[in-house]
């Protein structure tokens, strides 16, 4: 393999492999290792079909699969799209789920709103429009590192409450209210994420954080954009310009996203998988609670958070 910056500050491109070849014990302990040091990695000319594509995801760990995690139970994985293209054409402007890809352009980290986060996503382009659309990462590492002690001090042993809803309403009030939004509970995490590998911690933040725990919603929140927005500096920030067989894949403990408007009359096409985080990713650091034990298994009851009111008590 064959690389070369992709950032001043983080991630890489690499070159001369084939992501279709692949495999425990060829190639991808080097992908894993970069990924630990970089954050981000960029492979050009790659040719992944679903199955290709969810092959490679397995290595990094569990398949992200909301769907059965909202039921409940089994449910086949499939590999999500994000498009505006339908099968008779491109969405409405003003359709739900153009709307909800336009608050995808918010800064934001996938799945900070489930009961497991994500560790990683490996997005890979099918159908680019001629300009625009592209994908933005930050470095909340890099950020973090040279953040100012006014803002660090406020974070470095903070809680952050996360909500889908609340991103979701940034973009439309009918959109955060839709069900899907709204049927994750509130999720807490602590606010700094250190890696496992490598020894250095991120800013674990998303446009889903609407609270710090301890402080008013106002103050909460004004810390929570004023960490974003340094952040989200011209210095830690890579702008991709997405190709066809691009894929591009990131750490979701160290770096925010978002996507870039585009002509809404031309297609689409990115295909996504996230996977997500395990106790040797560094999950414990974060989480705040125990996996919750059944009643069933233990003959008590259990205490679990899933509210935090706009009065700043907590419901269980």
């Amino acid at each position: 393999m064959d690389t070369t910056p992709l950032h001043s500050r983080f991630g890489k491109v690499v070159s001369g492999i084939d992501l279709r070849d692949v495999t425990s014990d060829h190639l991808f302990p080097e992908i894993r290792a970069m990924f630990e040091q970089h954050s981000a990695l960029l492979f050009r000319d790659q040719d992944l079909d679903d199955p290709a594509h969810t092959r490679l995801a397995e290595f990094f760990g569990p398949l992200e699969n909301r769907a059965a995690m909202s039921a409940g139970r089994d449910i086949p994985f499939e590999v999500p799209t994000v498009s505006n293209e339908t099968a008779n054409g491109v969405l409405a402007v003003d359709a739900m789920r153009m709307l909800d890809l336009q608050a995808n352009m918010l800064w934001h980290t996938d799945s900070t709103f489930l009961p497991i986060p994500a560790l990683v996503n490996i997005l890979t382009a099918k159908v680019v429009p001629p300009t625009g659309g592209q994908t933005e990462l930050a470095s909340t590492r890099a950020a973090w590192a040279d953040m100012p002690d006014h803002l660090r001090s406020g974070l470095r042993d903070a809680i952050i409450w996360h909500r889908l809803s609340h991103s979701r309403h940034k973009i439309s009030t009918e959109l955060g209210e839709l069900p899907m939004m709204t049927r994750w509970p509130d999720r807490p995490w602590r606010a700094i994420w250190p890696n496992p590998v490598t020894g250095e911690d991120a800013l674990y933040i998303a446009s889903h954080s609407f609270a710090v725990e301890g402080m008013g919603l106002e103050e909460g929140q004004a810390l929570i954009d004023a960490a974003i927005t340094f952040c989200t500096g011209e210095a830690y920030v890579y702008s991709h310009d997405w190709e066809v067989g691009d894929v591009l894949i990131w750490d979701e403990r160290a770096v925010l996203h978002r996507g870039r408007p585009w002509d809404y009359d031309m297609p689409r096409t990115l295909k996504s998988i996230c996977c997500s985080a395990t106790a040797a990713d560094g999950l414990d650091h974060v989480r705040l609670l125990p996996a919750p034990v059944s009643w069933a298994a233990t003959g008590r009851p259990y205490l679990r958070l899933t509210t935090l009111g706009n009065d700043g008590w907590l419901t269980c």
